[in-house]
């Protein structure tokens, strides 16, 4: 599909005591600086990216010189193997984030890769996440982790995509002002505005954005404004308080619904009729606060912890009346509320006169969910056909621990056990629909082995082996087949995973190659759909296989890069859909490509003037 063209024009000024920086000046020295860029790893404690032992790439962002609109997070991994995000031009159906194949089942929103952003989850306790909340605006670095080590961040960690947001300034000599402005072809709008500020004690940065679009397709409008406030507090050089504030609305998402190939071919912009005939579209309103603290024990005790609340709604008209006695109603309204805490401590010792590195902590997290539906009259809610809340929750513990056995060689060891329960009250009884009450406990434990060579100063060669696990998700769970009741008899899915991968640089060369497997059983699997809803249920044996490599050189004002991904993704054992089709073994997962190859020309021809060239290609 053509995605749309967008022109963003971004004006910045960075003050001190002293001078006026211009913003062009500011923003090519931030580039140099993040040249080398530092990432949290597995034991969540900072490092160099080639350091690490495991398949982890940091994305650096800076919102002065992106020539994006920074609506999407599409727009800024394009450049990581292994990770598909599908930006679907649809609003109402938010992202699709896929990791070495994890993921790629979601039709809407995330499932079996967990988000957090600066360290509060986006991934909810029953393993659905969102993309579209993260700030993009104020995002200064992305990270997304593969492979077993994102087993030790819990349910549904496929994979892990990390976001953090620019820290506001601690020194009264600086501050940060910036605005931006794009506009786009088929209506699209974009402004935002940054202010930071900050003295030795407390700083603040308050990020807001809007964006607008009519949509390529008809009836794909959508409209949605961001907040992101974020206070840091030093009361001592050994603590940190960090308040997080995040607001956002969207009050317009149109869904133009899914075209067959041959409407594609006759008109790729039409709208689905029955799309206006129900007025498909979705509302989303999210309201979310969290604080994080560091505290340090002399030089070798770390104590971080976190704790966060939010409420989120979500009220969407689908594209069938949902009259059907049986059926749980065509308009779907939603209220969320979420929260969680988590603990932490890592201490840093020696053990045979070598550095040992060790993590332990323990997290929990709630979701409470009003499920409600409603027919669908043609646009507007009807008669109630949905009462219920349901409930996920989870506790978790964990332990990590880094060894360097030998001047060369360090060892990881990591596991996670994880208990997360599910709870249905069902308060919508009728003849036709019975109490359908009930809940379901989870139970899991993650393993982590790791080892990593140090070769020499220039290639590190690492492997490591895990087992992890992904519940079905409450809407996944939501419907069993026959029935109006969830589907508590769905099992999670459980795998497990290896890798063998290099990492080398050199010259302004840097390499980066990783093979990987990962073979699941009770992989969770769509059976059919019955009056608007869908019904998933348990495969064994899927096999998910491939290569990553990366590429990238830096000489001078030019850069290049390039990334594949070779992805064998199937089914190894045949079953049957609800419609009595078979699914023969060998056929490919959908929505996970064979071959992805993306390929980027940077030159940065002056300080702050930016042009490059990329192009992406999947069988």
């Amino acid at each position: 599909m053509q995605k749309p063209p967008f022109i963003r024009r971004t004006i910045a000024a960075a003050l001190s005591a002293n001078s006026l920086l211009l913003p062009w000046q500011d923003a090519f020295a931030q580039q140099d600086k993040q040249l080398e860029p530092v990432v949290v790893s597995a034991n969540r404690t900072e490092q160099k990216r080639f350091d690490a032992a495991a398949s982890i790439d940091a994305v650096q962002v800076d919102p002065l010189v992106t020539p994006s609109p920074l609506v999407n997070m599409s727009e800024l991994l394009g450049a990581s193997p292994g990770i598909q995000i599908r930006e679907r031009q649809n609003f109402a159906q938010d992202l699709q984030i896929s990791v070495r194949g994890f993921g790629t089942r979601s039709t809407f929103g995330v499932r079996g890769v967990r988000i957090l952003v600066d360290g509060i989850p986006a991934t909810m306790p029953d393993g659905q996440g969102q993309a579209a909340t993260a700030p993009l605006q104020s995002v200064r670095r992305i990270e997304v982790l593969r492979g077993p080590v994102a087993q030790l961040y819990g349910n549904a960690a496929g994979g892990v995509v990390n976001v953090f947001t620019i820290d506001p300034p601690l020194s009264a000599d600086e501050s940060i002002t910036s605005a931006s402005l794009g506009a786009g072809s088929y209506g699209q709008r974009q402004a935002g505005f940054t202010v930071a500020r900050g003295n030795a004690e407390l700083g603040g940065l308050l990020d807001v954005s809007h964006y607008s679009t009519d949509g390529y397709r008809d009836h794909s409008a959508a409209e949605r404004t961001q907040l992101n406030g974020k206070l840091k507090w030093r009361p001592s050089s050994s603590t940190t308080i960090t308040g997080l504030v995040n607001l956002f609305d969207q009050p317009l998402s149109q869904d133009p619904l899914g075209l067959t190939h041959a409407q594609f071919e006759q008109n790729p912009r039409q709208v689905v009729p029955v799309a206006l005939t129900f007025d498909t579209r979705k509302t989303i309103e999210q309201r979310q606060a969290g604080v994080t603290v560091e505290h340090k024990f002399y030089a070798s005790n770390t104590l971080n912890a976190r704790a966060y609340t939010g409420v989120r709604k979500v009220m969407q008209t689908l594209s069938f009346s949902g009259a059907a006695a049986n059926s749980a109603g065509g308009v779907v309204d939603l209220d969320n509320d979420f929260y969680g805490a988590g603990l932490s401590w890592t201490h840093a010792t020696k053990l045979n006169g070598m550095p040992l590195n060790w993590t332990v902590g323990v997290e929990a997290d709630e979701l409470e969910q009003l499920r409600r539906g409603f027919i669908n009259n043609n646009g507007t809610a009807g008669a109630l056909r949905r009462n219920e809340t349901d409930t996920a929750r989870n506790v978790d513990v964990f332990g990590q621990a880094d060894w360097m056995f030998a001047p060369q060689w360090k060892g990881t060891v990591g596991v996670r056990a994880s208990r997360v329960r599910f709870a249905v009250d069902d308060r919508y009884i009728t003849a036709a629909s019975p109490n359908d009450s009930g809940s379901v406990k989870y139970n899991n434990t993650s393993p982590v082995l790791g080892l990593v060579w140090f070769a020499n100063e220039e290639l590190n060669i690492y492997g490591n082996i895990g087992r992890g696990f992904e519940t079905p998700t409450i809407n996944e769970s939501a419907y069993r087949p026959g029935g109006t009741g969830p589907n508590l008899g769905l099992q999670p899915s459980r795998s497990r995973q290896g890798e063998i991968g290099m990492k080398w640089k050199h010259d302004g060369h840097t390499v980066d190659l990783a093979l990987f497997q990962a073979r699941s059983r009770d992989e969770i699997a769509q059976l059919t759909t019955e009056n608007g809803r869908s019904i998933f249920q348990n495969v064994d044996k899927v096999q998910r296989r491939g290569i990553e490599a990366s590429w990238r050189k830096d000489a001078g004002a030019i850069s290049t890069q390039l990334a594949y991904t070779l992805l064998d993704a199937q089914f190894r054992q045949s079953f049957t859909s609800g419609s009595g089709a078979v699914v023969a073994a060998g056929n490919r997962l959908p929505g996970a490509p064979m071959h992805s190859l993306f390929a980027q020309v940077e030159y940065r021809p002056a300080p702050g003037l930016t042009t490059a060239v990329e192009m992406r290609a999947e069988s």
